[in-house]
């Protein structure tokens, strides 16, 4: 056998290239001239397209892997897309039950609370499983009811009942009717906008009546309807007119007069006077103490105070504006009405409509020899009494050192 690693008789030895005058032409032709039988591919090439020969068991071997790799990754690819559906599902809420339909399943009674807003009745609906979503169900009572108000009572509703079907049920079993929610210390100009909101009446309507007091049997005494639109809840009919409306709560305020005795009419505007007063000046618990004070100031003009009231709430009312702050000269103008600093005795009116509280302390003041009085902390409502005017100058400065501490609080 030859040493020569390229002899003919090794099979790693390659075909020695044929050359041509052509340039290489030979090669391709000896390749398109194979004899018949034989593959007209080199050695080289025949390796890259021929299969491997496998036996069978090596056949099946090979599918079962590729079955078993396919399955794997299916199973990898579901298990991903599980998992980013579930995830944005949680995010949007892709699943959640809206709404449920038809008529319910089990009877239940629903109450629905004294003074309860829709969104409160919508969440205990969706907490007792009435409903499956209290936001569906606000949307619902909405569309048609918006103007309208849920009447406090008891209702007998069924289990996963749908939005409508509750919506319907609650206005059909209770009668309908507007709601208005009028706060304390609101002044008449507050009180108007609220009540054409509930209404849906004109504001300009509730705001011709301001003054026309002798339709709703007040004093003449006093100036407007200031100090009668009693604070609190109402539920209108449907149908009511500006002026009903405004009769309901001034019927509210002569009840609580005449709750307390207080009938004759120059007694009504003191104490509607001073009982506006008050619930601007100290918080509730202060109430009966400030109209002892109030009542020694107009009892006593000899004193310290002179018969003046002075409280800054008066002066803003005057000025038509909110808050407490006001000018000197402002303090001296005797042209305001209300100025209970410049005008000695109560103000020409009420300079706001005051609740039973109110109500009840400027009817039956506590006596005390207490003159003075300030709120030293407006954050806890904390107020102190002096008998005296050097007294009360220590506690004034207590509370503009609070109102140092408290920056833009105090203006």
């Amino acid at each position: 056998m030859s040493d020569d690693p390229y002899d003919q008789a090794s099979p790693r030895r390659p075909e020695a290239p044929r050359e041509a005058a052509d340039g290489g032409s030979a090669r391709l032709g000896s390749l398109l001239d194979a004899p018949a039988g034989h593959d007209a591919a080199p050695s080289g090439l025949r390796g890259a397209f021929e299969h491997e020969e496998l036996t069978p068991e090596q056949v099946r071997r090979r599918q079962r892997r590729g079955r078993v790799s396919l399955t794997t990754a299916i199973a990898l690819f579901s298990l991903a897309a599980l998992i980013t559906v579930s995830v944005l599902a949680s995010t949007f809420g892709w699943f959640e039950v809206r709404d449920y339909r038809g008529d319910g399943k089990d009877p239940v009674t629903f109450s629905v609370p004294e003074g309860a807003t829709t969104g409160q009745i919508a969440a205990s609906l969706e907490q007792q499983g009435i409903v499956a979503d209290a936001q569906t169900f606000v949307e619902t009572y909405s569309e048609d009811h918006a103007q309208e108000f849920i009447q406090p009572g008891e209702y007998e509703l069924r289990t996963e009942m749908s939005s409508e079907a509750v919506v319907t049920a609650l206005m059909e079993e209770g009668e309908a009717v507007h709601y208005a929610a009028v706060a304390q210390t609101l002044r008449m100009s507050d009180v108007f906008p609220i009540l054409s909101e509930s209404t849906g009446i004109p504001v300009e309507e509730f705001e011709a009546y301001a003054e026309d007091t002798e339709t709703f049997g007040i004093p003449e005494r006093f100036p407007t309807l200031e100090g009668w639109l009693h604070p609190g809840e109402y539920r209108f009919p449907l149908d009511v007119t500006a002026e009903e409306a405004l009769r309901t709560m001034v019927d509210r305020t002569r009840e609580t007069l005449d709750a307390n005795g207080i009938t004759e009419e120059e007694r009504i505007f003191e104490v509607l006077t001073i009982g506006s007063i008050i619930e601007f000046e100290v918080q509730p618990e202060h109430y009966d103490v400030v109209a002892g004070a109030i009542e020694n100031r107009l009892e006593n003009p000899e004193g310290e105070t002179s018969g003046f009231i002075q409280s800054d709430a008066s002066v803003t009312y005057g000025l038509g504006r909110k808050g407490y702050d006001f000018s000197e000269e402002e303090r001296r103008d005797a042209d305001n009405e209300y100025n209970t600093f410049a005008n000695p005795g109560l103000p020409v009116g009420p300079i706001g409509s005051p609740g039973d509280a109110a109500i009840k302390a400027a009817a039956d003041p506590v006596e005390t020899d207490y003159y003075f009085w300030v709120t030293v902390d407006l954050d806890t409502g904390e107020t102190k009494f002096a008998d005296t005017y050097a007294e009360h100058l220590r506690n004034v400065e207590e509370y503009n050192q609070w109102c140092s501490e408290n920056e833009g609080r105090c203006a």
